[in-house]
């Protein structure tokens, strides 16, 4: 029997090939299901606004599916939508997690004050990105813009991340951590190689998701292969996430 039921509601389709590196690490005992966000149509801009819709369909799926908590995956929904996390929070009756609030408390967990912030979206969202994280004592610094679409992502090979993260790390200073956001820009492949070269904590966005989810359930694991943070399962700090 399943310790618990989790939905995943995202812009993409759940047979979608970047899914396949999320469910390498998710529990056996964990019943999880992937479901696309209505409406989506690929731009990063398009959710600004529809935060009821969005709400809406998730009571639908909760209600459904009997889901015991449920991630929505999409960090320009968070920034786009400035009092999403206080309306789920209140309207949704299970815990939810979200990219960017559940990667802020993988970097508080980890104390990190300064951090890079590895992302293929463009620099305006970059920016939002970077004004949320002050919100909870974290600087944000950026390399420049070098992809012409964010789904270019995708055509990147596991090293090519590695390459870019290295190089990137060296041309800045005081660094704490480093954080990707958006699972396009996949590092959990090199993720442990990353931070053991690095020697600084790497939060991804997706194991960040499952972290917070899970805890908030009371649930706690011990997953190695993919970083430090779902290796060493630290408590949630304290606060509201």
């Amino acid at each position: 029997m399943a310790k618990a039921k989790i939905g995943f509601l995202g812009s993409t389709s759940p047979s979608s090939p970047h899914h396949d590196s999320f469910r390498a690490f998710i529990p056996k005992d964990i019943d999880f299901t992937f479901v696309q966000e209505a409406g989506a149509d690929g731009s990063l801009w398009s959710a600004k606004g529809k935060l009821d819709a969005l709400i809406q369909q998730s009571l639908e799926l909760i209600a459904q599916y009997k889901w015991d908590g449920l991630i929505i995956s999409g960090a320009p929904k968070e920034v786009l939508n400035p009092n999403m996390s206080a309306r789920l929070a209140a309207e949704l009756p299970v815990p939810v997690a979200t990219a960017l609030r559940s990667s802020a408390a993988a970097l508080t967990a980890f104390a990190a004050k300064r951090i890079l912030l590895m992302t293929p979206v463009d620099d305006q969202l970059k920016q939002l990105y970077r004004d949320y994280l002050t919100a909870f004592d974290v600087e944000a610094v950026y390399p420049p813009q070098t992809l012409r679409a964010h789904t270019d992502a995708q055509r990147l090979t596991p090293e090519d991340v590695a390459t870019m993260t290295r190089e990137t790390f060296a041309a800045q200073s005081n660094i704490d951590a480093i954080y990707f956001q958006g699972a396009l820009l996949d590092p959990l492949k090199v993720l442990e190689q990353l931070e053991s070269e690095l020697q600084v904590p790497i939060v991804a966005s997706n194991p960040a998701m499952l972290w917070v989810i899970l805890s908030k359930l009371g649930l706690s694991y011990k997953i190695s292969g993919y970083g430090k943070l779902l290796a060493a399962w630290p408590a949630l700090p304290t606060g509201a996430w």
